[in-house]
């Protein structure tokens, strides 16, 4: 265990000391937690962090207690705060606040993207589940790693900002920069930015241009996503079995001469989710989700699990699959592969013939995978009633649970659920990274199927934990923003499409309705992501305020703990709550109540991080596929407006371009109540939805840019704009 895995651990044993809510003085820590006096030092360094870090509060008397049990802890959070584009405004993230907390431009107090930060709140009464706060703090600077690419001048090495405005030159200093040449791309810190040139050392080379996958691991690197796993990591593995053993069994229950399989996609290697079916004498359905039992292998607080716990999620860009866990792990003894033992937890539900779930067993249990189904080959069955080679003794099965699937999602339908069908583009690479071509991403049958159960499963153990009232992690979705939803419909009226929907009392049948109302337009494409940005994101939070688009009041993330972090600790508390011996105790309970919050926000952050990761790949892979079609003339629709420029979506490949405002014939102004761009002298009207011909004028991959020049729009008729004046 190195220096800082031992703070992390006194960290969160303070924590659990504390969470009696007696304020004790540092000499009464020390004593308490016992480590001896030669970790006196660390102890008192690891206390003045989490006070520095508002993790602790010290009393008027200098006694140490949680910061949430302080009395600032009611109109006091910390959190991360996410800037907006153009850093106008932007919001605070708090893991034990139904929603984030918004920052007008004047209380950001000089914060910047990432910062943590100390929020003094005050919830806003006209708005439903919003809060508005200031930024008094700024807590720690955004440690987010820089990325540079090395210019050698005069043979001294110098490096510039990647993907940043600034293009000024740092000056390296340090170890392991005189083998640097020209593209090199390096992770840095800056060590000195007194003087005119700032200086920094290089902690980490990434790659060069150059190489076939240097964008994309620059892009990671960036995001702090590493490739390798440090040593601790790679030595734990040699604790790490390849195989079940007999021991392992020990109380669990044996699915092995049970029909279970899995269906995934034809690449994928980390399988972590099996499902079964059968018919019950009262005609109910009984489904089991048989789920990779991950934490029995990952130990709290070994190498192995803070790497995981750092890593957040697996990250998966273009070809790449940049892993939560080891391969030996994700691929080896926690993937369910076909015809071989594995350890599992189970989940076996039954459903009744309306879609309801009637009743749930939660279990810990070894199964043996009949065969590694993938989606393409079981849309065959269940789409075009073909049945391929080795799927006939299944194919009986897979129609029973694909009648199940449609019975579930009438239900949830009932209910509210918000299917937004949006698309997917997938990209695909030859072997040397380059692309040959963008496709929609295709859902079936099967996709949906597995999408069906596997929400079973996570709706039945959070309802687990909160029927029984013990701290978890919940996947939490909250309401809509009505001032966004407000001005889409507002865009939806400049389209001719009239919604009368009473929006001072939205649920999600009010949504359902406004999407039924347009999912047969061709622009739908760009209404359906306009329409989710109406919504806050969904996050992982200890506070359960349910998960509005699924409309399930009890929801969390239970059936993927190869690549989600969140799900191998809802699978490690199971597992301390459940599976246990000792059962829950006050000790358990309170050790999670200390760490779960701070879990919680981390894993959203890298949830974001991770997605950002994936949209910037896809931006310079789109990009470099554009560079070949240069002067091809596409059909597109606006998707976006902003004073500069609009935004262009090409439907069948789903690349993003912009039209710049310069290129366009005649003198623009822009009216940001509509988001339409206005030619004064013609009122000719360009707004989102609007269809285009336009022709490819340039494309830069390093910077995921493509621009179009107009061919020919379908333009809004002159004089419209007064009556759009009207409507505001």
């Amino acid at each position: 265990m190195n220096i800082e895995q031992k703070k992390e651990m006194i960290k969160e044993e303070i924590k659990n000391l504390l969470s009696d809510k007696k304020a004790r003085e540092g000499i009464d820590i020390l004593k308490e937690l016992n480590y001896g006096k030669e970790d006196d030092e660390l102890i008192m360094e690891v206390l003045r962090t989490m006070a520095e870090e508002y993790d602790l509060y010290i009393t008027k008397h200098g006694r140490y207690m949680n910061f949430t049990d302080s009395d600032l802890a009611t109109h006091m959070y910390k959190g991360i705060f996410q800037s907006i584009k153009d850093g106008s405004y932007g919001f605070v993230s708090v893991a034990n606040l139904e929603s984030d907390i918004f920052i007008p431009e004047v209380y950001k107090n000089s914060a910047l993207n990432g910062d943590m930060v100390l929020v003094n709140v005050v919830k806003d009464k006209d708005l439903k589940h919003n809060y508005q706060g200031e930024i008094v703090k700024i807590i720690k600077r955004n440690p987010k790693s820089l990325i540079a690419e090395v210019v050698i001048i005069k043979n001294i090495p110098y490096c510039i900002l990647r993907n940043s405005k600034d293009k000024s030159k740092i000056r390296l200093e340090g170890e392991g920069i005189k083998d640097l040449v020209d593209g090199d791309i390096i992770k840095i810190k800056i060590t000195d930015n007194s003087s005119k040139t700032p200086v920094a050392s290089m902690l980490k080379h990434v790659a060069h241009k150059n190489d076939p996958d240097g964008d994309i691991l620059a892009v990671l690197a960036e995001n702090d996503f590493n490739v390798e796993f440090p040593k601790e990591v790679l030595d734990e593995l040699e604790s790490i079995p390849n195989e079940v053993s007999e021991k392992d069994l020990k109380g669990r229950v044996d699915l092995r001469e049970e029909e279970i399989f899995t269906i995934d996609g034809d690449d994928t290697k980390d399988i972590d989710d099996a499902i079964s079916l059968k018919e019950l004498p009262n005609g109910n359905y009984s489904l089991g989700v048989h789920i990779a039992d991950v934490s029995y292998y990952v130990k709290e607080n070994t190498p192995l699990d803070l790497e995981a716990r750092n890593r957040g999620t697996s990250v998966y860009v273009a070809d790449r699959v940049v892993p939560m866990l080891p391969h030996k792990l994700s691929n080896g003894i926690c993937s369910l592969n076909p015809g071989v033992d594995r350890l599992a937890i189970s989940c076996v539900a039954e459903i009744s013939k309306d879609g309801k779930i009637v009743d749930f067993n939660l279990f810990e249990s070894v199964i043996k995978s009949r065969i590694q189904m993938t989606y393409n080959k079981v849309n065959q069955i269940l789409e075009e009633n073909v049945v391929p080679e080795g799927y006939e003794e299944f194919a009986p099965t897979l129609r029973k649970m694909y009648e199940l699937s449609k019975i579930i999602r009438a239900y949830k339908i009932r209910k509210g659920y918000v299917d937004f069908e949006t698309e997917e583009a997938k990209i695909v690479v030859d072997e040397n990274g380059q692309v040959i071509d963008i496709k929609k991403r295709y859902r079936g049958a099967g996709e949906n199927l597995i999408e069906d159960f596997m929400i079973v499963a996570n709706e039945c153990v959070a309802t687990w934990f909160s029927n029984m009232d013990l701290p978890t992690i919940y996947r939490v979705h909250g309401e809509v923003n009505i001032d966004r939803l407000r001005k889409f419909v507002s865009t939806l009226s400049l389209l001719g499409i009239n919604i009368k929907e009473n929006l001072n009392n939205v649920n999600q049948h009010t949504i359902q309705r406004i999407l039924d109302k347009i999912k047969d337009l061709d622009v739908y494409i760009v209404l359906s992501t306009l329409i989710i940005s109406c919504m806050d994101k969904a996050k992982y939070q200890t506070i359960n305020i349910g998960h509005f688009a699924l409309a399930i009041r009890n929801y969390l993330h239970f059936t993927s703990p190869i690549r989600r972090y969140p799900d191998t600790t809802v699978h490690r508390l199971l597992r301390a709550y459940l599976f246990s011996k000792k059962g829950v105790t006050e000790e358990i309970v309170n050790h999670f109540e200390s760490i779960l919050d701070e879990i919680a926000l981390h894993s959203s952050e890298r949830e974001i991080a991770s997605d950002k990761c994936e949209r910037v790949v896809n931006d310079m892979k789109m990009a470099e596929y554009m560079q070949s079609h240069i002067g091809e003339e596409f059909e597109g629709i606006v998707s976006g407006v902003k004073s500069y420029g609009m935004y262009v979506l090409l439907p069948d490949k789903l690349i993003e371009g912009m039209i710049r405002v310069e290129s366009l014939d005649g003198n623009f102004i822009y009216n940001e109540n509509t988001e339409c761009l206005v030619e004064t002298s013609t009122n000719l009207i360009y707004g989102i939805g609007t269809k285009l011909k336009i022709k490819v004028l340039s494309a830069e991959p390093s910077l995921g840019r493509i621009d179009f020049i107009l061919e020919k729009g379908d333009m809004c008729e002159k004089g419209k704009e007064e009556k759009v004046k009207k409507r505001y």
